[in-house]
């Protein structure tokens, strides 16, 4: 049976996983990346480095972001959302942001755009030690589907 997910469980999915796609538009150009994220209830929370991505989402700050839990074929949930990028940009924003993602991902940390595996004891140390663009996408739209067998 193939349905549409309600806001509840739209919002379980995404509370559930730890890794989206963003697709971001830009000089005629559309990109479409895996990324590692926490969702707190109103934003996707990120961390990467400079690159094509963080160029075009300066650009062009509208981005869509999807995720799926797919267990086979013939059972899953997908959700797609629109939303607008933000920069985290002061000490406060990023260590608020690192915090979030931290929080969510730290048990699968494992490259290079996150941490090494030394810091992983001190939490403190690790949102300090990061380098690199930390980020938010407020979604603003929601949608989800399923099927189920």
């Amino acid at each position: 049976m193939l349905g549409n997910l309600n806001s509840r469980q739209i919002e379980n999915v995404l509370y559930s996983l730890i890794v989206g796609r963003i697709g971001c538009h830009a000089d005629n150009r559309t990109y479409i990346v895996p990324v590692t994220f926490a969702y707190d209830g109103k934003y996707i929370y990120g961390h990467t480095k400079e690159g094509m991505k963080i160029d075009m989402m300066r650009k062009n700050p509208m981005v869509c972001f999807e995720v799926d839990d797919l267990e086979n074929m013939s059972n899953w949930r997908s959700v797609i959302a629109w939303g607008k990028f933000e920069e985290l940009k002061t000490s406060e924003q990023r260590k608020e942001g690192m915090n979030i993602l931290m929080d969510r991902v730290l048990p699968f940390i494992t490259g290079e755009t996150t941490i090494s595996h030394s810091l992983r004891d001190s939490h403190k140390n690790t949102v300090e030690a990061m380098q690199g663009v930390v980020y938010r996408i407020e979604l603003t739209e929601k949608t989800g589907r399923y099927e189920k067998m």
